[in-house]
C-alpha cells in the first residue's frame, strides 16, 4: 500500500486567485493578446485628420516649398520661372538687421504679456475664492465678455479710449494731447494692455477651477497656521495646480508669440518707421506690401520651428508630471 507523502501533496490555491502556470518564472512578462478592434478608434479619427491634414499639412508643405524659391509678383504672374534658392533665403534673412531686431522685440514682447496675463488672471483667479456671489458673478460676466470679444474690435475700442484728442483715458490721467501710437514703448505698452485685457479670462477661468478643486482643508490649516494670502499662493495653490499652471503658460506663450492683429490695427500696420514690428507683421509687409513671398514665408518657417519647439517643450513637461503622478 502506498503512502503519499506531505511533500508530493501540491499547494492549496486561495480562492479566487488563478494558478500560476507551471515552469513559469514570475519575472518573465507574460504577452497578452492583442485586443480586438484596436484599429476601430483610428476609423473614427480618420475623418477629422484627413480634414487636419488638409488644412494643415498642406498648407505647411507650400510654405516650406515657397521659403526655398524665388517667388516674387513676377512668379506669381507667371512672367518668371520660379528658381530654387536653397537656405538662400534664410541666409538673406537672418544677415538682414531689421529682422534679427524684430526677432528680439517679439520674444520681449511676447515675454512681457505672457507674464503680465499671468499676473492677472492668477490674481483675479485667487480673488473669485474671496468674494461673494454677486461680484463673483459680474467678474465672470466681465471677463467673458472680454474674452468674447473679437480681436479687431478690442484694438479699435483701445486705439479710441487712448486717442490723444478724443479719448477718455487722457483726459482723466490729464495728459493733454499725448500719443501712446507715436513713442515705441508706450505703443508696445498700449498693445500689451489690450492683449492682457482679452487674454486674462482663459488664464482666470482655468486657475480658479483648479484653486476650487483643492480641498478646503488645506487652505483652512495654511490659513490657521499664520500664512499670509501670498504664502498660500506661493507654498499651498501654486504648486497643487501646477500642471494647469504650466498650461495657461504654454497657451499664452504661443498665442502672444504670434499676435497680428493687435499690433497691426492699433500701430498702423507696425508703427512709425517699423518701430513696432513683430514677426506676424512683418512676415506679411514682405509677403503682400513688398511681394516678397519667398522671404515671408521663410519668415513664417522660422516662427513655425519656434512655436515648434515650444510645444515639445510643453509636451516633454506634461509627460514629465503624467509619471509623477
Amino acid at each position: 500500500m502506498a503512502y503519499r507523502t506531505a511533500a508530493a501533496e501540491p499547494a492549496a490555491v486561495p480562492a479566487g486567485v488563478a494558478a500560476r502556470p507551471p515552469h513559469t518564472n514570475p519575472r518573465t512578462p507574460v504577452k497578452l493578446p492583442r485586443r480586438r478592434g484596436a484599429s476601430t478608434p483610428w476609423l473614427y479619427l480618420a475623418p477629422a485628420l484627413v480634414v487636419l491634414a488638409g488644412l494643415l499639412v498642406y498648407p505647411i508643405y507650400q510654405l516650406g516649398l515657397i521659403s526655398f524659391l524665388e517667388y516674387t509678383q513676377a512668379q506669381v504672374s507667371g512672367g518668371e520661372p520660379t528658381t530654387f534658392q536653397g537656405f538662400g533665403n534664410y541666409r538673406t534673412l537672418f544677415a538682414d538687421s531689421q529682422f534679427l531686431q524684430v526677432l528680439l522685440a517679439t520674444l520681449v514682447f511676447a515675454a512681457a504679456c505672457v507674464l503680465a496675463t499671468l499676473a492677472v488672471g492668477c490674481t483675479l483667479a485667487v480673488l473669485l475664492t474671496r468674494v461673494r456671489a454677486l461680484p463673483r458673478l459680474a467678474l465672470m460676466l466681465a471677463a467673458l465678455g472680454a474674452w468674447a470679444t473679437p480681436a479687431i474690435t478690442g484694438s479699435t475700442v483701445w486705439v479710441f479710449l487712448f486717442d490723444p484728442d478724443y479719448g477718455p483715458v487722457n483726459r482723466i490721467l490729464q495728459l493733454g494731447d499725448f500719443s501712446w501710437t507715436y513713442g515705441r514703448f508706450s505703443a508696445f505698452a498700449l498693445v500689451l494692455f489690450e492683449v492682457v485685457w482679452c487674454s486674462f479670462p482663459f488664464v482666470m477661468v482655468t486657475v480658479y477651477a483648479g484653486i476650487k478643486a483643492i480641498p478646503e482643508e488645506v487652505l483652512e490649516a495654511a490659513s490657521l497656521d499664520g500664512a499670509s494670502p501670498w504664502r498660500i499662493w506661493r507654498s499651498v495653490m501654486a504648486p497643487m495646480i501646477r500642471p494647469i499652471l504650466v498650461v495657461v503658460t504654454f497657451q499664452s506663450i504661443i498665442w502672444d508669440f504670434k499676435v497680428f492683429t493687435q499690433i497691426y490695427v492699433m500701430t498702423n500696420g507696425g508703427g512709425i518707421a517699423g518701430q513696432n514690428l513683430v514677426l506676424n507683421v512683418y512676415a506679411y509687409q514682405k509677403a503682400f506690401a513688398s511681394s516678397q513671398y519667398s522671404l515671408g514665408s521663410a519668415i513664417g518657417v522660422v516662427m513655425l520651428l519656434i512655436l515648434l519647439a515650444v510645444t515639445l517643450v510643453h509636451l516633454r513637461l506634461l509627460r514629465r508630471q503624467g509619471e509623477e503622478i
